[in-house]
């Protein structure tokens, strides 16, 4: 059983379509990873995927169960969002905002105790915040901010997360160290779900990949069955230079194909 399943997604917003006809799903142990240009319908997809927008037709479930029959509570267990450009607006430490994601296993009459700490110190470990621990969150980069985050999201122990450009205002360090922990928590019965604009980094961690343009699904399957040339050219209207090594696939951008209208 698939861990999330989504079938005949169709999406408007003010009576323009967004998403026409989306099928997608994510078995456990999988990244997966949301390609196609501006404008294609990645961000509106995730957080369709999420629960927090509604389809206007189609289905989706979660450990075959209905999306919006699970709890609020239960999906914030089971779901971690990590939205576009993630910031924080709290004046708060760094260590106070990743416990934030212990709230969905707390009673309101129960404080943090020993199990949430050891939660905390191991997502601000993975995501190598600790360092930052008793900062003023708003204090810091916004690279910084997003990597507070996808903390956050880690101390929750989510088993998906859906991350919507984890990388876009990181350095190339931290770039890849994002992409390794969300490959890493992809695992066993956990997976994760990444949007994401670097082709080669959707190449070298994903396991499979949907291509989305014009809010419908162009393509999906295994990096080599996406990654073509000839979808880039006409999804993305560049040419490339797609090259495979031992280390992966690495895609290059060559020069634009004409006009290009997402």
């Amino acid at each position: 059983m698939s861990l999330l399943n989504a079938t005949g997604i169709d999406y408007h917003i003010d009576r323009i379509p967004i998403l026409k006809a989306i099928d997608f799903h994510i078995e456990p142990g999988e990244l997966v990873g949301l390609i196609g240009p501006n404008g294609a319908g990645k961000s509106s997809l995730l957080r369709l995927l999420t629960g927090i927008e509604t389809p206007d037709r189609g289905e989706i479930r979660l450990n075959g169960y209905a999306l919006a029959d699970i709890s609020p509570q239960q999906r914030a267990r089971l779901l971690g969002y990590l939205v576009q450009g993630a910031r924080a607006y709290w004046p708060f430490s760094v260590e106070k905002v990743v416990g934030l994601g212990r709230i969905p296993y707390q009673k309101w009459w129960r404080q943090s105790d020993a199990q949430d700490q050891l939660k905390i110190d191991q997502a601000m470990q993975t995501t190598e915040t600790l360092a930052y621990r008793n900062r003023i969150v708003t204090t810091l980069s916004g690279g910084e901010q997003t990597l507070v985050m996808l903390a956050r999201i880690f101390a929750t122990e989510n088993q998906l997360i859906l991350a919507d450009e984890p990388v876009a205002a990181l350095d190339p360090y931290h770039q890849l160290h994002v992409m390794e922990i969300l490959r890493q928590h992809a695992s066993g019965p956990r997976a994760a779900v990444v949007v994401l604009h670097d082709l080669s980094l959707a190449a070298r961690f994903c396991d499979r990949l949907y291509l989305l343009s014009h809010g419908r699904l162009e393509c999906c399957g295994s990096v080599g069955e996406v990654l073509t040339g000839e979808n880039i050219a006409r999804v993305y209207g560049v040419d490339s230079q797609i090259e495979c090594s031992e280390k992966g696939v690495s895609v290059t951008p060559l020069n634009r194909i004409g006009e290009h209208h997402p």
